[in-house]
This record gives C-alpha cells, structure tokens and sequence, in this order.
C-alpha cells in the first residue's frame, strides 16, 4: 500500500537489475515513489521497471557502470528529467568477490574498491548537485553489510570497502547535514541472492567443500535461523527512505537476523 507522503517522490536506485536492488526499487515503487532502475545490466533494469509499470507504479531502467563518475552524474541527470525530481539516491550497487588474503591482486584490489567505495562517492556527489540544483534536501543511503560491523573470512577486500562506506556515511551525514540532507546506510547479513550464493560457492571451493558448507560459513550463527530474503532489506530501506526516518542520519542499520550485536 502506498504511503501518501512520498506520492510524487523520485528515488534512483543503483544495483536494481537484480536482488537486493531489485526488493529495494520494487518497494519503493509500492511505497509511492517513482523509480529510476540504474544498472550496468540493462536488460535486467528494463525487465524490473516494466514489471513496476505494470504493476500501476513508475519507474525508467537507466545503464550505469558506478564505477564511473561522469555515467552516474548522468544517469542522475537523466532521472530528474524524465521523472521530475529525485527526492533519494540509494547507493546500492556493490560486488562481492572472495579474496582470501594471499589471493588478493592489485586488479581485484582496484575493481571492488571502485564499483563499490567510488560508486558511492559518485553518488553521493551526483545526488548533492541533483538536490541543490532542485532547491530542497534530501535522502542518501548507502549499502554497507554485516561484513561491514565484522571481519568475515575470505573477504578482506569487500568487507574493507564495507567498512569505508561506514565511515563514508558518518563523514557525508556531518558535512551534508546543513543542506537538509541525511546520509544513513543499511547493512545486510547473509540475503539470498546471486552475489550472495557466488560468495558463498568461491569460499567452499577456496575450501574444497561442497556449496553447502560455505554458505553455512554465513548462515550458522544468524540468531533467528535463516537466511535473509532481499525483501527483508528492502523494508528496511523503504524506513530510511521515507518520512518516519526524517531525525536520523549518521547511521547505518545492520538487518542480519542477529549476526551482529551493537
């Protein structure tokens, strides 16, 4: 059901052509918000916003690589043109490959840090000119991770970039406070999508055991006994992009199913 306080809202959402982004644009279309579904994938960001369309929301697919500022400036361009406004930019596109400590390359180093420190600099950067261009504050919110509260093993390289969007998200909330706009991140556990399962099968082979031992690397000491559903964090995501979340900013919201205690 949509909230009648984000009627006529704008969200652009990275990373939406599948799983967590997927959940997360889907939600905020049903929250009200017409949608900009960016991604590297097209294909898969045209197939999310026509299923929003036909569902009676709005949304446009737009190809970013977020790894390129001048592409996500943009395609951030582009979605207050076509759609006529952005009121939240959620930062969610990240890759997530295992990088067991001496396995770790300069090129693999550069890639992650890229895609998912640099994709939410840009974005952050593209959404701060977008919201002073339009005269009004707004919401930013960032894709940090469990293995952004906690070491997890075989993942020095993404869960350091993890770590940097935390520490991104607390700098950009002091800095941006004054121009109206909040900076918060979410941080998932261990959700049932592909990156998550690609993840999961590099650690086991890494390990040489089967699929099902690294994913229960992640999922044994999840407290309430299951792995997430992407739609989980799209709930939570929907609070910080809403109206209700309006007095926080600086955070970053671990939904893990009790993995992490703060």
């Amino acid at each position: 059901m949509s909230d009648s306080r984000v009627l006529g809202k704008v969200a652009y959402v990275t990373g939406a052509g599948q799983g967590i982004g997927k959940a997360i644009a889907e939600r905020l279309a049903k929250d009200g918000f017409a949608v900009s579904c960016a991604d590297f994938n097209i294909d898969a960001a045209n197939q999310v916003a026509d299923g929003i369309n036909k569902n009676g929301g709005k949304a446009i697919a737009v190809k970013v690589d977020v790894s390129d500022r001048d592409q996500v400036f943009n395609t951030v361009k582009e979605t207050v043109e076509k759609l006529g406004g952005l009121d939240v930019v959620v930062n969610n596109a990240g890759i997530g490959p295992s990088t067991p400590i001496e396995e770790i390359t300069p090129e693999i180093y550069r890639k992650v840090f890229d895609i998912n420190v640099g994709g939410t600099l840009w974005g952050i950067q593209a959404a701060v000119a977008a919201f002073k261009k339009l005269g009004h504050g707004g919401k930013i919110i960032n894709a940090s991770s469990q293995a952004g509260q906690v070491g997890n093993p075989d993942l020095a390289v993404y869960g350091g970039t993890k770590f940097a969007i935390r520490g991104i998200t607390q700098t950009a909330a002091r800095d941006l406070a004054h121009l109206g706009i909040t900076v918060n991140a979410y941080c998932p556990g261990i959700v049932k999508t592909p990156m998550m399962m690609g993840i999961a099968k590099e650690v086991a082979d890494a390990a040489g055991k089967p699929f099902e031992w690294g994913l229960n690397q992640f999922a044994q000491n999840i407290t309430l006994k299951r792995l997430s559903e992407p739609e989980d964090v799209a709930a939570c995501v929907s609070y910080l992009a809403g109206p209700d979340s309006d007095y926080m900013t600086g955070q970053a919201l671990i939904i893990d199913g009790g993995m992490v205690f703060n």
